[in-house]
């Protein structure tokens, strides 16, 4: 009895909490569905959104004058859609959004996989927005990932669909993205690219250009032709699942060959464009911007580049390379204190090659390595006046009696003692072998590390003599180390960023790290010195010497060269600045003719660029000792010796004895053999007498 009470009173409560819930599932769906239609009618009823805006995202460099602008696309070329060919337009829906023409501006079910791709992975994997959505952020938004800027872009994806037919929106989004290299819009690119209409793009072409807006950067034809490649047959194998094109035509479309053309049509007058290139790849690679926020326009990007020492670096790699020469040239320019890149040149013509060596191209640096071994060695106690002999040498290393036998440039050998100084000087690679193997291979590796330099190296023999590849803009890293006292300090390009409101989005600090003794590197920038001071050539030159007559105020550096290579790196106290000239195809080098232009393009700038700045010396720190020694001897220097040389020392690590000492003792040591001469002859003459008493 009482069992079936209780029945009777909890159905009518499971009833009554299941219709609550309907209630409540039908208020909501009805307050759902009302608000969409709202959103549609709001989005209706609304004014067309405009789809061409007219502001320019500037540039500028340090001293805030203009050095660039970039327009959204339109003000460049804009191309009807009935004049693109069919290829691009298939090409770009089959990657980007195959459900284009059926969806309403969002695609539910893309979505949905999106969302489950990404709980998957615990993290951004896959995104959802369709062309639509991504021209309209394109078009209207910031760059912040928040909801509500998803929200906005949901509103104005839904305001372009009701105002604008498919095929606009498809035109204004083609004409509008980024395509690397100051191109915006498939106009644009195509004829960046390919030198040619976007109306006459062939399959294969097609396909390589739509791939290139996921990551203008990473994907730039230019930079990295096989990423550009990769992404091209991803793209083709999306477009015969799509039904756009056969299986024969996407073999056929892998197989045929991309002629890359030169840019002329969009050679600009910005100030540093191989510079302004970098700092748009940063962008998005390193402050996490949209690649396509510079597109949109409004932006305010404020840069360390300084104008006059671009013109400047242009002018002398424009004067010294040959024009109708193949050889290239990089040069970066650095404020070794902040790092602020002030200079970038990727190439001695922009119009013709927009490939940035200076930050892409990896090339043995030959003895410009040298300062990083010769200061793993000071650490290791050895001071400038440490000496090996310099003379043809097998070493042998490794667990099979591995050999290796360097040689000196030119053959030309001491067949003496010489002393570190000397040996970075005259560029002594047998002394830097014998320096890298006392050491052990690994101290120059992490020495490189600790300068701020990014190259993978191995430690073997050859490393002392830069047989590994390393990055232009790393080798002028490594040496802000040295020229800034031992600190370690990331290459800037961008100071600020500010929106079209005036709204901070970037702002950049300098960070400094101490990696090396302020001593030894104060000792090795005055053995640095030594490459342009012709007073320490005995058996060779110094590898300064071509250009020691341009050399105007205190300055320290280092030459390096291959086969195929030539380098030239140095510094002031202001500026650190390397230069890089070879063949992109790693030709051999003709150095009896061009194995000078780098020393000349690099103190020719450093000159020029300086000549208003004041010429300061490189401050000692305390614990050095400036010491006049003689250079035959190698102790303290005196009027009885002859002439002298200034070298500094860790205090407490200079000579102790006079030159003197040495002469007294040199002296004593030739009386004492002649008085042995002219006792011997005194015999000689009394044997002769008494052989002749008894004939």
């Amino acid at each position: 009895m009482d069992t079936a009470i209780r029945r009777r009173n909890q159905a009518p409560r499971r009833i009554g909490w299941f219709r609550l819930l309907l209630r409540f599932m039908l208020f909501f769906g009805i307050l759902g569905m009302s608000s969409a239609l709202a959103v549609m009618a709001s989005a209706k009823l609304l004014q067309p959104p405009p789809i061409q805006v007219d502001q320019s995202t500037v540039f500028y460099g340090k001293d805030d004058t203009i050095i660039g602008e970039h327009h959204n696309g339109q003000q460049r070329y804009w191309l009807e859609l009935d004049d693109m060919a069919p290829e691009i337009k298939n090409a770009i829906i089959a990657i980007e959004d195959r459900e284009f023409y059926e969806h309403f501006g969002f695609d539910f079910s893309r979505i949905g996989s999106a969302v489950a791709a990404n709980l998957q992975a615990g993290a951004k994997v896959q995104g959802a927005s369709t062309i639509t959505q991504q021209y309209a952020r394109n078009l209207f938004l910031s760059h912040d990932k928040t909801w509500a800027r998803k929200i906005e872009e949901a509103f104005y994806a839904l305001r372009l669909e009701s105002h604008y037919s498919k095929d606009k929106i498809l035109e204004g989004y083609l004409n509008t993205i980024y395509f690397g290299h100051g191109a915006y819009g498939i106009e644009a690119a195509s004829r960046l690219y390919f030198d040619k209409s976007a109306s006459r793009l062939t399959l294969a072409e097609a396909a390589l250009l739509a791939g290139v807006p996921k990551g203008p950067s990473y994907y730039s034809p230019f930079s990295y032709p096989e990423r550009a490649k990769e992404r091209q047959e991803i793209i083709l194998q999306a477009m015969e699942k799509t039904g756009a094109i056969t299986a024969e035509e996407r073999n056929e479309a892998i197989k045929a060959p991309l002629r890359l053309e030169a840019p002329g049509q969009l050679a600009d007058e910005r100030v540093g464009p191989y510079f302004q290139d970098h700092v748009e790849k940063l962008l998005e690679e390193k402050y996490d911007l949209d690649p396509q926020i510079v597109e949109k326009g409004g932006l305010h990007i404020y840069t360390t580049l300084d104008p006059d020492l671009q013109e400047t670096a242009e002018k002398w790699v424009r004067l010294e390379i040959p024009k109708d020469s193949e050889l290239q040239s990089a040069l970066v320019a650095m404020d070794p204190d902040s790092g602020a890149v002030r200079a970038l040149v990727g190439g001695k013509s922009y119009e013709k090659s927009t490939f940035n060596r200076a930050v892409h191209a990896a090339r043995p640096p030959g003895s410009a390595l040298k300062p990083f071994l010769y200061y793993a060695a000071l650490e290791e106690g050895f001071t400038p006046l440490t000496a090996f002999r310099s003379e043809p040498t097998e070493f042998e290393f490794g667990e099979n009696g591995e050999t290796y036998s360097p040689g000196n440039y030119g053959e030309y050998y001491a067949n003496d003692f010489i002393s570190m100084g000397e040996a970075l000087a005259v560029s002594d690679n047998i002394f830097a072998v014998k320096t890298h193997l006392y050491l052990g291979p690994e101290a120059l590796v992490e020495t490189t590390k600790k300068a701020g330099i990014e190259a993978d190296f191995s430690p073997i023999p050859s490393l002392a003599l830069g047989s590994q590849s390393m990055r232009i803009l790393d080798l002028a890293t490594g040496y802000s180390a040295i020229a800034n006292g031992g600190y370690q300090v990331e290459p800037q390009f961008i100071e600020k960023i500010t929106d079209a409101e005036g709204n901070v989005l970037v702002e950049t600090e300098v960070e400094k790290q101490e990696v090396f003794d302020p001593k030894k590197t104060y000792v090795l920038t005055d053995m640095m010195k030594g490459v342009f001071d012709v007073s320490l050539e005995s058996y060779t030159s110094v590898t300064g010497r071509s250009v020691a007559h341009l050399i105007n105020r205190p300055v320290a550096g280092k030459s390096g060269s291959t086969d195929y290579d030539s380098w030239m790196a140095g510094f002031t106290p202001q500026l650190v600045t390397a230069v890089w000239a070879g063949y992109d195809d790693n030709r051999p080098m003709n150095h009896a003719e061009e194995g000078q232009i780098t020393k000349r393009i690099w103190a020719q700038f450093m000159s020029e660029g300086l000549e208003d700045s004041l010429k300061l010396s490189f401050l000692k720190p305390n614990g050095v000792v400036e010491v006049d020694i003689d250079p035959e001897t190698g102790l303290l220097a005196s009027k009885e010796c002859g002439a002298s040389r200034t070298i500094a020392f860790e205090k407490g690590t200079e000579p102790r004895r006079s030159c003197t000492d040495e002469l007294e003792k040199k002296t004593n040591n030739e009386e004492k053999e002649k008085m042995e001469e002219e006792l011997e002859a005194k015999e000689e003459k009394f044997w002769d007498r008494f052989k002749r008493w008894f004939e």
